[in-house]
């Protein structure tokens, strides 16, 4: 069984759970840990029993933990891709580049560790020196969720403890083995003990003991909005600090300019790919009517070529979805689409491979309207809705009405277009002739409206979460 590791040692939980293959049931990739609420106790205690010394911790040191772990994940990317393939059920390519990612997060922040910056400012008054420098929180509780296994949780922990903050890492349920495997290497990096903790388990068990908890003091959820709304109400109950990353229902307009080409394929990598299991998906595409007939038939062209399977599968395209919940909320949302009357143009069936898993053909609706429910909450699956539009302004006007503001795209080769766009679509992220999903790790991430609340995530932002400002006043 995989433990979880708190104070620098490795531990038994209370109980156990079993990691599922869901491109193949029959797989069972191992028993992982599952904390009691003691036993999350005792992580949180050891956290904040090392939070003073790692605060003011040599940062070089720091870098050089940071740079080790980056290292490593980087030299094991293909095994550690694979691992997360495996368990999650994107393909093993993504997987892959996932865990890449990951490395390049941990290298980045090490960098960081070398550049936090102050200010020294004259003060109003005579013989005053100021100046302004951040710190640490002091102990983050991480609640990651099961769509970005290793990615997500490294971009939360990575600037943690480049910033001097402890870590509690809870991992989402489904998939612990990418979290263990991450922990296992941050393990072994020269962190002082209790400065890294991993606590699998259950979320009303251990991420309630986090939120409950005023020795945790900021809080990183990535997940669903409604749990988000949850943590956010116990956060703000004892005036904890808190980061949330929660849903989103993107638009993709694709204007009569657009090259065609460019436009399926933005359509059809943001909307479909990774079994559309991300919140960046767009899984909302506005079409101006002149280019929507050829748009629809050149999408299906594609998704009729694509290959579902095991994600492990070399020529695999798209792999299972996650779980049968997972599956049984695509299928609902496929039935719901037909009652209110859009029109299944392709897919939208459950399909068996040659081992059983949570398989879906990507399911594409025509004749949309932007008030359906399939175009307004969010599906987290491989359905996408197609939504003609009149005109640009028009299609502004839809892609911006909806609860959620995380990425927003366009497919144009008006720069007039592009360029108005990029300052009037109501989300955190805008891509012009690229997908809604897929950035960099170097740069901020986040949204607007209900899919985000709080500071930014990744590159030299994070710091507005992991750290707080400190002004310091010296009589000369």
């Amino acid at each position: 069984m995989k433990q979880n590791y708190i104070d620098g040692a490795w531990l038994d939980g209370a109980s156990s759970t079993a990691n599922i293959n869901p491109s193949n049931t029959n797989d069972v990739i191992g028993h992982y840990a599952q904390a009691d609420a003691q036993q999350a106790q005792l992580a949180i205690a050891v956290a904040a029993a090392a939070a003073p010394g790692w605060a003011l911790s040599n940062i070089q040191m720091r870098a050089d933990a940071l740079d080790k772990i980056g290292t490593e994940i980087i030299a094991r990317k293909e095994e550690l891709g694979t691992l997360l393939s495996r368990e999650e059920g994107k393909t093993r390519v993504e997987g892959i580049g996932e865990a890449a990612r990951a490395g390049a997060i941990f290298k980045f922040f090490a960098q960081e560790c070398l550049r936090l910056r102050g200010d020294k400012l004259p003060s109003v008054r005579p013989n005053l020196d100021i100046e302004i420098t951040r710190e640490p929180v002091g102990v983050v509780g991480i609640i990651a969720p099961w769509n970005f296994p290793i990615a997500i949780p490294a971009w939360k922990i990575a600037p943690a403890l480049a910033y001097g903050n402890c870590v509690l890492l809870k991992p989402a349920e489904l998939v612990p083995g990418s979290a263990w495997a991450l922990a296992e290497i941050i393990s072994r990096a020269g962190l002082p003990n209790g400065v890294f903790n991993l606590v699998m388990g259950r979320g009303s068990v251990v991420g309630q003991a986090f939120l409950n908890d005023r020795r945790v003091n900021a809080i990183s959820f990535t997940g669903s909005v409604g749990t988000g709304a949850k943590v956010a109400q116990a956060a703000i109950g004892r005036l904890a600090k808190m980061q949330l990353e929660m849903g989103g229902k993107n638009p993709m307009v694709v204007l009569n300019d657009a090259d065609l080409a460019t436009a399926v394929n933005c359509a059809v990598q943001g909307s479909f790919y990774s079994t559309g299991q991300r919140c960046t998906a767009s899984s909302r595409l506005i079409v101006e009517k002149g280019i929507y007939p050829a748009f629809v038939a050149a999408v299906k062209e594609k998704l009729a070529s694509l290959t579902i399977g095991d994600a492990l599968a070399a020529g695999t395209d798209i792999g299972p979805v996650v779980d049968q919940s997972q599956l049984d909320q695509d299928l609902d949302y496929i039935r719901i689409g037909k009652d209110e009357g859009a029109t299944l143009a392709f897919g939208g069936e459950r399909i068996e491979c040659a081992t059983p898993g949570f398989y879906l053909r990507p399911a594409l609706f025509t004749d949309c309207s932007n008030d359906m429910r399939i175009s307004r909450e969010e599906i987290f699956g491989p359905v996408a809705s197609v939504i003609r539009a009149d005109n640009y302004e028009h299609a502004l006007a839809l892609a911006n009405d909806t609860q959620f503001g995380l990425s927003s795209g366009i497919v144009t080769q008006s720069l007039k277009h592009a360029t108005h766009f990029k300052r009037h679509a109501q989300a955190g992220m805008v891509m012009v002739n690229v997908p809604t999903a897929g950035v960099d790790y170097h740069v901020p991430f986040g949204g607007s409206k209900g899919s985000s609340y709080g500071s930014r995530e990744q590159g030299t932002y994070a710091a507005e979460f992991f750290t707080t400002v400190k002004t310091a006043y010296c009589g000369v």
